[in-house]
């Protein structure tokens, strides 16, 4: 038998369910049983903001310093465990004032009563931001820490012995008839069937003895539909609560976007098209036949996005296109945690409400002074695109990578890209000393001559709208997606084929509002270009001087004449076993790669033989790989020696000899191994820097 026919197939899918954790996911018990569980893990009767600031935290955290600012990193929102296509890098600042502001709910500081609202430019993580909450409380509530219950009513004859049946075999509504079993429409916690009379005694009980973090609260009252049903079973019981209590099956609760289980979501449509009903429930007309009333909450539908979110999360798309009459049910919801169905008091709900805008819409709500009320009620927080250039090319690299793109991508082609991006992003410099681009690498933690991590600090703080406006990673993915359609048949894509499709998509940008902007990009993808030269110039420089035991031979043989010139001895010539004095011109000719000026060298040869010292004091061998300024001199000053010898610019000429054509494959083969191009990258790379140096040759002569 195949080990791929239909049978063995099967028999894998059989091994691979887990019958032990459905068995968990679907427990369901009496109101007794619950009670248990809430004696040995009070922590399930969270409400809906500590259960979102628990969830977060439950993935862990770090802490650093960035530019002197000391920042934490909340590992959920990168985490790839249970939603990879959303993961979000950066934004450490947005998203720590997001947490800041579940945390504040979660104790009851006062911000769960207001509108959480997401604000920036298109394409800044808004939504992620949204999309990834409920997804991580889908996935928490699947945990045994974020375990969540509710409840569903018998409304048929208890059989003598008071065993309930089977709440799964539910028996569908019949002309006339009720069905046996009525889950609660708006997922409540079993807790709300404790009568308000009951509850303070019952509180006082319970959390006596306990530590403040394991003590329960009670808050709400029961949804229509089960006031209904409480009210009818204690009729027949004479006002008995604890044999009404015995209709009661509590139930795990998993939440599901899909199966609108405690996360809703809503975005604004045609005006004519919608009404709140869509929020709170409407009337089912075909049950008014059945029970004779439209205020009978039988005869009522609990769904609307508030309705089916409670305990969770609704989350309102663009929620400064809704109307009016929108705004008015979210602000009860909000600051009252109530909402108004038809024909029904006003109910119950203990849900996070959280939306998204961006500019324009926002600035209409600033300038509509009828919207007071909801501005009062909202906090804002600014979610800009990304400023630091390692974290823009992760969003790029997780949508293309070898995984994903069959067609190679050559090295610095997302990196160049995204460079772009950002730069676009960055406000000019006020010091006349610094350029975007350098500024751009000191807010990706490069160091450069002069700066620091409080002129760093300063720079962020003076451009304080900075991220706001700019390129859209949108753009830049629909670009690279178009390099990768249009250069498929050359089976790779490099950074000119990126830029190019980049600059060709200006001039019908429709977001580009004006000439001197749309200039201003064109100039900035310049500037990358340069950027991109100087980078392969340097692989290919370092390509060429990976001779690793010509590098050990030139550093020994720096070290020997900086041995001799700190201590101020001679250096034994090892051809003709004389003393000569130090050879000045070498070491002056690696020195001068990394730019140590003259009135300098002194400092920068004493340091390295400090180095040397403090490493012989420890028992340890000197590796010129360990000082990084050192390494990059010696291959700079291997690759001078060594370019001539190459002759790599008369690839330009395609006139190539035998022994330097074997010289250049090696080249060509170090980049395919050491930066990861492939044969066609790789000999483009070679050619385009080959042309600058013939360029650079023909100028200088």
């Amino acid at each position: 038998m195949s080990s791929k026919d239909g049978q063995s197939l099967l028999h894998l899918l059989d091994e691979m369910q887990d019958k032990k954790h459905f068995q968990q996911l679907n427990w369901s018990g009496t109101f007794h049983d619950y009670l248990d569980i809430v004696a040995t893990n009070p922590r399930i009767t969270r409400n809906a903001f500590q259960r979102l600031y628990d969830m977060i935290m439950s993935f862990g955290t770090d802490q650093f310093e960035d530019a002197k600012k000391r920042l934490i990193r909340y590992h959920f929102f990168s985490d790839t465990g249970f939603d990879s296509a959303d993961a979000i890098f950066g934004l450490e600042i947005p998203l720590m004032r997001l947490v800041n502001f579940f945390k504040a709910a979660a104790q009851g500081y006062g911000t769960e009563k207001r509108v959480l609202l997401l604000h920036g430019p298109v394409g800044s993580s808004k939504s992620t931001i949204v999309r990834r909450l409920k997804r991580g409380l889908e996935h928490y509530s699947r945990t045994d820490d974020g375990a969540i219950y509710t409840f569903s009513w018998f409304m048929g004859d208890l059989p003598e012995d008071g065993s309930l049946p089977d709440p799964s075999k539910i028996v569908g509504v019949r002309e006339g008839l009720e069905p046996e079993w009525e889950p609660c429409p708006m997922h409540e916690d079993p807790l709300h069937l404790i009568p308000p009379n009951m509850r303070e005694r019952f509180l006082a009980k319970f959390n006596e003895d306990r530590p403040a973090e394991e003590q329960i609260r009670i808050s709400g009252e029961l949804c229509p539909a089960c006031r209904y049903h409480y009210r009818e079973l204690m009729r027949r019981y004479d006002g008995d609560w604890t044999l009404m209590i015995r209709h009661i099956r509590v139930r795990r609760l998993i939440f599901s976007e899909q199966d609108r289980i405690g996360i809703g979501t809503f975005q604004p449509k045609d005006e004519k098209n919608q009404d709140s009903t869509e929020l709170t429930g409407d009337i089912n007309y075909r049950k008014i036949a059945i029970y004779g009333s439209d205020s009978d909450p039988r005869a009522f539908n609990f769904d609307g996005e508030f309705n089916i979110a409670n305990r969770g999360i609704v989350e309102f798309i663009e929620m400064l296109k809704l109307d009016v009459a929108f705004l008015y049910d979210l602000l009860g919801a909000s600051q009252e945690h109530k909402i108004k169905s038809k024909k029904f008091a006003q109910t119950d709900i203990d849900e996070v409400i959280i939306g998204h805008t961006n500019e324009p819409e926002y600035r209409r709500l600033e300038n509509n002074e009828f919207m007071e009320a909801l501005k009062d009620r909202t906090v804002r927080i600014d979610v800009p695109y990304i400023t630091k250039l390692k974290n823009e090319i992760k969003i790029y690299e997780r949508d293309f990578n070898h995984n994903k793109v069959k067609v190679h991508i050559a090295p610095h082609t997302l990196e160049i890209a995204a460079m772009w991006a950002v730069l676009t992003r960055l406000e000019e410099p006020t010091k006349a000393n610094l350029t975007v681009l350098q500024k751009l690498k000191l807010y990706d933690g490069k160091t450069l001559p002069g700066f620091t991590d409080d002129n760093v600090k300063e720079l962020r703080k003076e451009a304080t709208r900075e991220g706001m406006s700019g390129i859209s990673p949108r753009y830049v993915q629909d670009k690279i997606s178009n390099a990768l359609v249009n250069y498929q048949e050359n089976g790779y894509i490099n950074p000119f084929m990126v830029l190019n499709e980049l600059e060709s998509g200006l001039k019908n940008h429709p977001l580009i509002t004006n000439d001197d902007e749309r200039e201003r990009y064109r100039e900035l993808l310049s500037v990358v270009k340069d950027e991109y030269t100087e980078i392969v110039k340097n692989e290919v420089q370092r390509a060429i001087s990976a001779d690793e035991e010509a590098i050990k031979r030139l550093c020994a043989n720096y070290i020997d004449n900086v041995k001799a010139y700190t201590q101020r001895e001679r250096v034994v010539n090892k051809f003709t076993g004389q003393a000569e004095e130090p050879d000045e011109r070498l070491m002056r000719s690696i020195e001068k790669k990394i730019d140590i000026p003259d009135s300098r060298k002194d400092d920068f040869r004493r340091e390295i033989m400090n180095y040397i010292g403090a490493l012989a004091i420890e028992g340890k061998t000197f590796d010129y790989t360990t000082n990084e300024r050192l390494h990059k001199a010696l291959e700079l000053k291997l690759f001078e020696d060594q370019k001539d010898s190459i002759k790599l610019t008369s690839l330009v000429s395609h006139v190539v000899d035998k022994d330097t054509q074997e010289k250049i494959d090696v080249v060509k083969a170090r980049l395919i191994k050491n930066f990861g191009y492939n044969e066609h990258s790789a000999t483009d790379v070679l050619n385009y820097v080959a042309s600058i140096f013939a360029r650079g040759d023909a100028s200088e002569d």
